[in-house]
Protein backbone atom coordinates (compact mmCIF):
# COMPACT_ATOMS: atom_id res chain seq x y z
CA UNK A 1 0.00 0.00 0.00
CA UNK A 2 2.93 2.26 0.58
CA UNK A 3 4.07 1.89 -2.99
CA UNK A 4 1.05 3.57 -4.02
CA UNK A 5 0.60 6.00 -1.12
CA UNK A 6 4.11 8.08 -1.06
CA UNK A 7 3.97 8.84 -4.43
CA UNK A 8 0.57 10.40 -4.13
CA UNK A 9 1.95 12.38 -1.08
CA UNK A 10 4.54 13.19 -3.57
CA UNK A 11 2.81 14.55 -6.38
CA UNK A 12 0.35 16.23 -3.55
CA UNK A 13 3.75 18.24 -2.25
CA UNK A 14 5.16 18.78 -5.31
CA UNK A 15 1.80 20.74 -6.62
CA UNK A 16 2.23 22.69 -3.90
CA UNK A 17 5.54 23.35 -3.88
CA UNK A 18 5.19 24.41 -7.57
CA UNK A 19 2.73 26.41 -6.99
CA UNK A 20 3.87 28.62 -4.41
CA UNK A 21 6.34 29.62 -5.70
CA UNK A 22 5.95 33.60 -4.87
CA UNK A 23 8.80 36.09 -5.64
CA UNK A 24 9.40 38.76 -3.24
CA UNK A 25 13.17 40.01 -3.88
CA UNK A 26 15.50 38.69 -6.66
CA UNK A 27 19.08 38.46 -6.16
CA UNK A 28 20.54 37.22 -9.16
CA UNK A 29 19.26 33.74 -10.19
CA UNK A 30 17.92 33.31 -6.58
CA UNK A 31 14.00 33.48 -5.41
CA UNK A 32 13.06 34.28 -2.38
CA UNK A 33 9.71 32.09 -2.25
CA UNK A 34 7.69 30.97 0.87
CA UNK A 35 7.27 27.47 -0.17
CA UNK A 36 9.53 26.42 2.40
CA UNK A 37 6.83 27.46 5.38
CA UNK A 38 4.75 24.84 3.46
CA UNK A 39 7.61 22.14 2.99
CA UNK A 40 7.59 22.39 7.25
CA UNK A 41 3.98 20.54 6.70
CA UNK A 42 4.50 18.33 4.34
CA UNK A 43 7.62 16.63 5.77
CA UNK A 44 5.90 16.38 8.99
CA UNK A 45 2.87 14.92 7.78
CA UNK A 46 3.88 12.50 5.19
CA UNK A 47 7.83 11.88 5.77
CA UNK A 48 11.70 12.20 4.42
CA UNK A 49 10.57 10.30 1.01
CA UNK A 50 7.96 12.35 0.11
CA UNK A 51 9.41 15.61 0.82
CA UNK A 52 12.42 15.36 -0.40
CA UNK A 53 11.14 14.23 -3.90
CA UNK A 54 8.47 16.58 -3.84
CA UNK A 55 10.98 19.40 -3.50
CA UNK A 56 13.46 18.53 -5.08
CA UNK A 57 10.89 17.83 -8.51
CA UNK A 58 9.25 21.25 -7.59
CA UNK A 59 12.75 23.19 -7.67
CA UNK A 60 13.76 21.41 -10.83
CA UNK A 61 10.54 21.99 -12.94
CA UNK A 62 10.75 25.46 -11.29
CA UNK A 63 14.12 26.05 -12.36
CA UNK A 64 13.56 24.88 -15.56
CA UNK A 65 10.36 26.97 -16.72
CA UNK A 66 12.36 29.95 -15.20
CA UNK A 67 15.65 29.96 -16.27
CA UNK A 68 15.94 26.59 -19.00
CA UNK A 69 17.95 24.63 -17.02
CA UNK A 70 17.98 23.23 -13.62
CA UNK A 71 20.56 24.46 -11.23
CA UNK A 72 21.54 20.92 -9.68
CA UNK A 73 23.57 21.87 -6.64
CA UNK A 74 20.54 23.75 -5.31
CA UNK A 75 17.87 21.28 -6.25
CA UNK A 76 19.98 18.23 -4.52
CA UNK A 77 20.61 20.51 -1.58
CA UNK A 78 16.56 21.59 -1.60
CA UNK A 79 15.72 17.47 -1.96
CA UNK A 80 18.53 17.00 1.05
CA UNK A 81 16.66 20.02 3.26
CA UNK A 82 13.10 18.27 2.16
CA UNK A 83 14.33 14.98 3.76
CA UNK A 84 15.42 16.52 7.17
CA UNK A 85 12.05 17.92 7.45
CA UNK A 86 10.72 14.30 7.06
CA UNK A 87 12.94 13.26 9.16
CA UNK A 88 11.24 16.01 11.96
CA UNK A 89 7.93 14.21 10.93
CA UNK A 90 8.81 11.62 14.23
CA UNK A 91 9.86 14.37 16.81
CA UNK A 92 7.12 16.26 15.94
CA UNK A 93 4.43 13.81 16.14
CA UNK A 94 1.65 15.96 14.61
CA UNK A 95 -0.50 13.54 13.64
CA UNK A 96 -1.30 13.36 17.82
CA UNK A 97 -2.84 16.62 18.01
CA UNK A 98 -0.62 17.94 20.32
CA UNK A 99 2.16 20.49 19.13
CA UNK A 100 3.53 22.27 22.15
CA UNK A 101 6.17 25.49 22.25
CA UNK A 102 8.99 22.40 23.55
CA UNK A 103 8.47 20.97 20.13
CA UNK A 104 8.27 24.26 18.32
CA UNK A 105 11.31 25.76 19.43
CA UNK A 106 13.31 22.67 19.10
CA UNK A 107 12.09 22.40 15.53
CA UNK A 108 12.49 26.06 14.49
CA UNK A 109 16.29 25.53 15.46
CA UNK A 110 16.46 22.25 14.04
CA UNK A 111 15.13 24.28 10.64
CA UNK A 112 17.14 27.35 10.98
CA UNK A 113 20.39 24.95 11.39
CA UNK A 114 19.56 22.42 8.63
CA UNK A 115 18.91 25.72 6.24
CA UNK A 116 22.26 27.00 7.08
CA UNK A 117 23.93 23.66 6.59
CA UNK A 118 22.48 23.30 2.99
CA UNK A 119 22.59 27.07 1.93
CA UNK A 120 25.45 28.72 3.27
CA UNK A 121 27.90 25.59 3.50
CA UNK A 122 26.07 23.45 1.13
CA UNK A 123 24.64 24.76 -2.20
CA UNK A 124 27.34 27.58 -2.45
CA UNK A 125 30.12 25.03 -2.22
CA UNK A 126 29.15 23.18 -5.09
CA UNK A 127 28.79 25.84 -7.05
CA UNK A 128 31.94 26.77 -6.84
CA UNK A 129 33.39 23.11 -7.10
CA UNK A 130 30.86 22.49 -9.82
CA UNK A 131 29.80 25.39 -12.01
CA UNK A 132 33.03 27.29 -11.43
CA UNK A 133 31.00 30.43 -9.75
CA UNK A 134 32.79 33.43 -7.85
CA UNK A 135 32.85 32.75 -3.97
CA UNK A 136 31.66 36.40 -3.28
CA UNK A 137 28.30 35.33 -5.11
CA UNK A 138 27.33 31.95 -4.04
CA UNK A 139 27.71 33.05 -0.37
CA UNK A 140 25.82 35.81 -0.53
CA UNK A 141 23.03 34.00 -2.43
CA UNK A 142 22.98 31.07 0.36
CA UNK A 143 22.82 33.73 2.95
CA UNK A 144 20.23 35.34 1.75
CA UNK A 145 18.56 32.24 0.96
CA UNK A 146 19.21 31.14 3.79
CA UNK A 147 17.78 33.82 6.26
CA UNK A 148 14.79 34.03 3.72
CA UNK A 149 14.12 30.27 4.03
CA UNK A 150 14.28 30.05 7.89
CA UNK A 151 12.02 33.08 8.21
CA UNK A 152 9.55 31.73 5.64
CA UNK A 153 9.42 28.13 7.73
CA UNK A 154 9.60 29.77 11.13
CA UNK A 155 6.26 31.89 10.38
CA UNK A 156 4.52 30.05 7.81
CA UNK A 157 5.76 26.28 8.58
CA UNK A 158 4.64 27.23 12.23
CA UNK A 159 1.50 28.42 11.52
CA UNK A 160 0.93 25.55 9.14
CA UNK A 161 1.89 23.32 11.86
CA UNK A 162 -0.09 24.77 14.92
CA UNK A 163 -3.42 24.45 12.53
CA UNK A 164 -2.88 21.15 10.86
CA UNK A 165 -2.27 19.75 14.69
CA UNK A 166 -5.31 21.13 15.67
CA UNK A 167 -7.11 19.51 13.03
CA UNK A 168 -5.85 15.59 14.69
CA UNK A 169 -8.27 14.36 17.75
CA UNK A 170 -5.72 14.02 20.51
CA UNK A 171 -5.00 10.51 21.99
CA UNK A 172 -7.71 9.81 24.84
CA UNK A 173 -9.49 13.15 24.14
CA UNK A 174 -12.38 10.96 23.32
CA UNK A 175 -14.80 8.85 25.63
CA UNK A 176 -16.91 6.49 24.82
CA UNK A 177 -21.19 7.45 25.80
CA UNK A 178 -22.98 5.65 28.01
Amino acid sequence: MDCVVTPLKTLMGFSVHLNVQLKFYNLPNTQVNVAMGFLALLGAIFGPVAAGLAVFIGHALNDFVTYGSPWWTWVVVDGLIGVAFGLAKNRLKIENGVLGKAKLIWFNIYQIIVNFIGWVLLAPTGDIIIYHEPANKVYLQGVVTWIADSISVAIIGTILLVLYARTRTQRGSLTKER
